[in-house]
């Protein structure tokens, strides 16, 4: 069975960095996360249940964990 994915990619407010890697990393959906250099800083890989609870998840935990400054996410597609 298919489980809905994205990965999100992270623009986090200067020195925030590892604030934001902690959150991810303890949170029990993300499957990953990488730092990066470039124009983004991290790099999660996030699982649910269902598209609605990935829908939820992504707009109402993600995006509002503190020194996030900016996110793009990609939803990953059964192919």
């Amino acid at each position: 069975m298919f489980m809905p994915e994205a990965f999100v990619l992270f623009k986090t407010q200067p020195a925030h960095e590892r604030d934001v890697y902690l959150s991810l990393t303890n949170h029990e959906s993300v499957t990953e996360v990488h730092a990066l250099y470039g124009e983004f800083d991290l790099l999660a890989r996030i699982s649910a249940d269902d598209s609605s609870t990935l829908t939820k998840m992504l707009m109402a935990q993600f995006r509002q964990i503190e020194g996030v400054k900016d996110t793009q996410t990609l939803i990953a597609v059964e192919y």
